[in-house]
């Protein structure tokens, strides 16, 4: 066997990302790259306030840019300081001076590891952010295109896993719909938010002060955001809200992805027949039985969902932040936020093609709508007919009915002397599951709309 990095996760056990755009995004590498960056844009804000000077930020960002980092090295002497920062400093400053040593004084100054792993990852985040967000608006635009298309195709609705009432799959559709809506509103509002982190030694940005006037950290902060796409913000070092607010958004995006698949495993199962995930040439087998078409969108993204939850809340548990730097709650952040981006990414990469290419069969929805005959509209029986022959006798017709293969609950009812001046056509009308789905219609319309009302805000 052979590896070109025995320490590299590249995601065997985690086939919900592994492949993705999602992986390089949140690499070891790419959290390097934006270690790198986030140093280089603060030597460019002591250039830019005047402090250094003219070109030190050329060589800085030259030297972050050529510098070649063997992560796993850098990994293995994270451990003596308990960060990654604080190796790569020195090799970065070690760089710089070798070309200019007036320039290297300028590398890290003021700042803190803290601050440049802090700013880093939401520089990861907000390019993660912009693959997800890609594929969450192309699932809406799946399960739009579903919803619409399926806003007559009947089908039944279940509750406790039982037949409820006639429905439609455009409903079902527009269901998940809402749901991706809602977290493409969140994911939008999180990206909008990420902010810089800029606190210093103790969150007070003190050692600027030494250097310039009072405000001189917050300005410097200022244009760190500036030049990484980031937003401005106080230091908030152990006020984790930033973290707990994107975890959130996260989480809420896989539930409804999750959603999507977990309906689909179950009605894209033999018996029921109601759905099918696309067709890949080689995607779904098994390799014991070679007759199976294994519904694998659908496990990744259901398996993403599943772990998604424990992942916000141990960044929910960072909110409880000791003292002015926290002792190991921050350190537990990293992994968590790195693989609820991943498995996120991973599972939204995998939603946009399930939504896209997912198979109705309206004739197994009849089918199974049918299976239950006219008792799949007792509901309205008991509203539209109980008040004339009484609620406990149309309850013992259609309970006697329901126990009977081979009753027949139109002659049933047809029986009743209490009903005999309603006309065969109104009763048929009434055991007619097509006439008893109310306000699909327009509920389908309301999310649509509501939908494309998200549209117009992830794009602003």
């Amino acid at each position: 066997m052979t590896s070109a990095d025995d320490t590299a996760d590249l995601g065997l056990l985690s086939p919900q990302w592994a492949g993705t755009p999602i992986g390089a995004a949140t690499s070891d590498a790419a959290i390097v790259r934006a270690m790198l960056e986030a140093e280089a844009a603060l030597a460019w804000a002591w250039e830019d306030l005047g402090f250094a000077a003219a070109g030190t930020a050329e060589v800085v960002a030259r030297a972050a840019d050529e510098l070649e980092v063997d992560i796993a090295q850098l990994a293995m002497r994270s451990r003596s300081g308990g960060n990654p920062v604080i190796p790569l400093v020195k090799d970065l400053r070690a760089a710089v001076g070798a070309t200019d040593a007036a320039a290297s004084v300028w590398v890290h100054r003021g700042a803190t590891s803290q601050d440049i792993l802090d700013t880093a990852l939401m520089l990861v985040a907000k390019r993660a952010l912009e693959l997800i967000r890609s594929d969450t608006a192309a699932t809406a635009t799946g399960l739009m295109t579903l919803a619409d298309a399926h806003r007559d195709t009947l089908m039944v609705s279940r509750t406790l896993t039982q037949h409820a009432v006639p429905s439609t799959f455009g409903l079902k559709a527009a269901g998940w719909l809402g749901g991706v809506a809602a977290a493409r509103r969140s994911l939008a509002r999180a990206a909008r938010s990420l902010p810089v982190q800029w606190g210093g030694a103790g969150g007070t940005l003190s050692a600027y002060s030494v250097i310039g006037e009072t405000g001189t950290g917050l300005a410097v902060a200022e244009r760190v955001a500036a030049r990484l796409g980031l937003q401005m913000s106080v230091p908030w070092q152990t006020q984790r809200s930033p973290v707990v607010e994107l975890g959130a958004a996260l989480a809420q995006a896989a539930g409804a992805f999750g959603k999507v698949a977990i309906d689909v495993l179950l009605l894209a199962r033999p018996e029921f027949g109601e759905l099918g995930e696309p067709v890949v040439a080689g995607r779904g087998g098994s390799s014991a039985m070679p007759q199976k078409q294994n519904p694998v969108l659908s496990l990744l993204i259901h398996s993403a969902a599943r772990q998604a939850p424990a992942l916000a809340a141990e960044l929910q548990a960072s909110a409880v932040a000791v003292d002015e730097r926290p002792e190991g709650a921050w350190h537990a952040e990293w992994q968590a936020l790195r693989q609820l981006l991943r498995l996120v990414g991973g599972s939204a990469h995998a939603a946009a093609e399930l939504a896209g290419g997912l198979r109705a069969f309206p004739e197994a929805m009849r089918r199974n709508l049918e299976l239950s005959g006219p008792l799949i509209v007792s509901e309205r029986l008991m509203l539209e007919y109980g008040p004339r022959l009484g609620r406990d006798r149309l309850q013992e017709l259609v309970t006697g009915a329901a126990g009977d293969p081979d009753a027949d609950l139109f002659a049933l009812l047809r029986g009743e002397a209490a009903l005999a001046e309603v006309s065969d056509e109104t009763l048929a009308a009434s055991l007619d599951p097509a006439r008893y789905v109310g306000d699909a219609g327009l509920i389908i319309d309301r999310i649509i709309d509501a939908a494309r009302a998200a549209d117009t805000e992830d794009a602003e």
